[in-house]
């Protein structure tokens, strides 16, 4: 199969439309082609007029571990051109940012998941090349968590940084098929070219999302494998809690929960009881570990690990927003006065818990602490939110 970086270096028609053009390349390090290539340079290899790059949060090279870690402007070493930040001074591209360049090549491999930021980087490039009279492709490349859509839908004005539109957790969408929704529902007039990806399957073994064979490389520091992709769409709700979610570790965002102070057999047992259809397509281990930084560092956590991945992934089963939600559900149970919701800043949301910018609403949180409320009450609602975004998405897929 072939991404659409892969396409536009072997394809004369389609770079042929940019000779003549300056062209701008926003990109991370899994910016790579087939053959681990850097798109920059092998764009600029095959005579592309490549006139300056772009950043998203954690930057061009992803040196920059954490939330809320900004990134300078810089001039590339190589090159000699102006790589720009779009997760410093800035979110959103100023006009000399957008004066650089002609034609904005958008080649940032997502997560699927609606709180990865590049979502919304991509939203503010297709905005801002609108009010400036450029050009947009999107060099469309997979998404490993494949079609499946889950969560509940981004409330009328939650939206922020971590939250574009109103859309589930887990989307079900490539940036392509993203940038086509995007320009439908807000209505933006932009020159809009998807480069599409040929062969890609999702939901058929065996990537089911990401194809067997393609090398994976880190999009940002924590996304270091497959079985992460898969498990995000819940595991990234820790970064709102006091539980840690593995930053510290060699397989953060891969556990539903660490703390020291949680007994986590007696939670997988909570959880059985609660709701244990939630659990299916993949396989609970209890894990111990030791953060060197971050949350509980230097600190003994019992944890369960999620293994979204060899004989006991179900890609049609497997739910992890769902499934994290259940996992929050089992501590308030058994632990009711636990401190579970962390009240801190979150991508420069003041004003609301960060479980709840992360989630789009208060209502997850609301049916976690609610004694009374049951798995059906979140199913649910979810489930009518989800049937309404496959609704809206369907005028837009591009691969089946």
């Amino acid at each position: 199969m072939k991404f659409g970086i892969d396409r536009l270096l072997t394809e004369d028609p389609l770079r042929q439309r940019l000779q003549g053009r300056r062209v701008s390349l926003v990109a991370h390090p899994a910016s790579v082609t087939a053959n681990l290539d850097h798109s920059l340079d092998a764009l600029i290899g095959q005579g592309v007029n490549i006139t300056s790059a772009f950043g998203p949060q954690h930057g061009l090279k992803g040196d920059k571990q954490d939330n809320m870690v900004e990134t300078a402007d810089e001039t590339d070493p190589r090159y000699g051109i102006p790589v720009f930040s779009l997760y410093g001074e800035v979110r959103r591209p100023g006009g000399q940012m957008m004066g650089t360049a002609d034609v904005f090549l958008f080649d940032l491999q997502d997560l699927g998941c609606r709180i990865y930021t590049f979502v919304t980087t991509l939203l503010y490039l297709l905005e801002e090349a609108a009010r400036h009279g450029k050009e947009v492709w999107v060099l469309d490349r997979p998404n490993p968590a494949g079609g499946p859509v889950e969560g509940t839908l981004l409330e009328p004005g939650a939206e922020s940084f971590v939250g574009a539109a109103q859309m589930p957790m887990r989307h079900g969408l490539t940036m392509g098929e993203m940038a086509l929704w995007f320009v439908d529902h807000f209505r933006i007039d932009v020159p809009l070219t998807v480069v599409e990806m040929q062969g890609w399957q999702p939901g058929h073994a065996p990537g089911y999302g990401w194809p067997d064979g393609r090398v994976w490389v880190n999009p940002s520091p924590n996304a270091a494998s497959l079985n992460m992709a898969r498990a995000y769409a819940g595991t990234v709700m820790l970064e709102g809690t006091t539980l840690s979610e593995g930053r510290g570790t060699t397989r953060p965002l891969e556990v539903l929960f660490g703390a020291p102070d949680i007994d986590a057999r007696a939670v997988l047992g909570e959880m059985e009881r609660i709701a244990p259809a939630w659990l299916r397509g993949c396989k609970l281990r209890e894990c111990w570990f030791e953060p060197t930084f971050h949350k509980h560092a230097g600190t003994l956590c019992n944890g369960l690990m999620v293994h979204a991945e060899g004989v006991f992934y179900d890609h049609h089963e497997f739910r992890p927003w769902r499934l994290q939600a259940l996992a929050f559900k089992a501590i308030r149970s058994l632990y009711p006065d636990y401190a579970l919701w962390r009240d801190f800043p979150y991508e420069y949301e003041f004003d609301r818990l960060a479980i709840d910018v992360i989630n789009g609403g208060p209502s997850l949180r609301e049916w976690v602490d609610d004694q009374a409320a049951q798995p059906g009450d979140l199913d649910a609602r979810a489930a009518a939110d989800e049937a309404r975004w496959r609704d809206s998405i369907a005028p837009h897929l591009i691969y089946g």
